[in-house]
């Protein structure tokens, strides 16, 4: 997520461009690189082409509105668990409701709090991070139990081939010394 003094990828997705600078210049200022969509459908190219860390979506746009997007986002198994919070001037609960129901983390009013934005973008990217981080930790611990397993079986197989090798061996000898007091002669005293 972090490249160099950047602290992730926000894509900002609002058809009202005055928002859009005003979002732009407030991420931008605390460091966190800053990509833009004017529509629905500019959107999920932009998240197609280099998924960000964290998408701000607004609801109502034109064509496609910020539900639709989320869906499609969500749909994809490359990109459903970059986090979205949605910023609307709808204040219904219906609408909040719906927002958590098709994927979204979050759900900020218009007109935004400066400080609220910031807190939201940061929780989020940082949960984004954890979850991330929990992930890989998690298929490192797979690798090393199959790993693990594979080791077990080697050894287990080892074990086995040398048993055998062990009884082959105790098997000759216990021939040879039949034969050898069938010839008259004592193993023991040999």
């Amino acid at each position: 997520m972090q490249s160099g003094d950047l602290l992730g990828t926000v894509l900002l997705v609002d058809d009202t461009l005055e928002n859009l600078d005003v979002l732009d210049e407030l991420l931008s200022e605390q460091g966190y690189e800053v990509r833009r969509a004017i529509n629905g459908s500019m959107a999920l190219r932009a998240v197609e082409a280099d998924p960000p860390d964290l998408i701000l979506l607004d609801i109502m746009m034109p064509e496609m509105d910020g539900y639709q997007v989320c869906e499609q986002i969500k749909k994809n198994e490359a990109t459903w668990d970059i986090p979205i919070i949605f910023i609307s001037a709808l204040s219904d609960v219906f609408d909040k409701v719906r927002a958590f129901q098709v994927g979204g983390v979050d759900y900020l009013s218009k007109p935004f709090q400066t400080g609220e934005v910031l807190a939201s973008v940061k929780t989020h990217l940082n949960n984004a991070y954890l979850q991330k981080e929990l992930q890989m930790q998690k298929e490192r611990w797979q690798q090393r139990d199959e790993e693990e397993q594979q080791r077990s079986v080697s050894l287990k197989l080892q074990r086995d081939l040398e048993r055998k090798r062990a009884e082959q061996y105790l098997e000759r000898i216990m021939v040879l010394e039949d034969r050898l007091r069938e010839l008259g002669l004592d193993p023991e005293q040999l």
